[in-house]
């Protein structure tokens, strides 16, 4: 899977679940926002959602996973979050 077709499935994944999981924003990160994803890498993901509900976060790595047959990571960006992160976040994210 190429980064157009993670950024493809992830458009589409945010128009088909974004209200049952109440994403705001949904994107991507990492070596696939960089453009230097390996077959063995995971996808980094960066998602705002209407509440800070963990449960929420955890259906949608599952979702996402099991679709991608990708290990995910993601991150739910806030306000108050680890000012290091947060920089790499908004300097290398691609959102859809």
């Amino acid at each position: 899977m190429k980064k157009d077709d993670i950024l493809s499935f992830l458009s589409d994944f945010k128009k088909r679940h974004g209200d049952r999981y109440g994403i705001i924003s949904l994107g991507v990160f990492g070596s696939v926002a960089r453009g230097e994803m390996r077959d063995d890498s995971d996808v980094d993901i960066c998602v705002r959602t209407r509440t800070p509900d963990p449960f929420v976060i955890v259906h949608i790595k599952e979702d996402l996973e099991s679709s991608l047959h990708r290990r995910v990571d993601i991150i739910r960006v806030r306000d108050r979050m680890n000012p290091f992160l947060k920089k790499r976040i908004d300097e290398e994210s691609i959102y859809v």
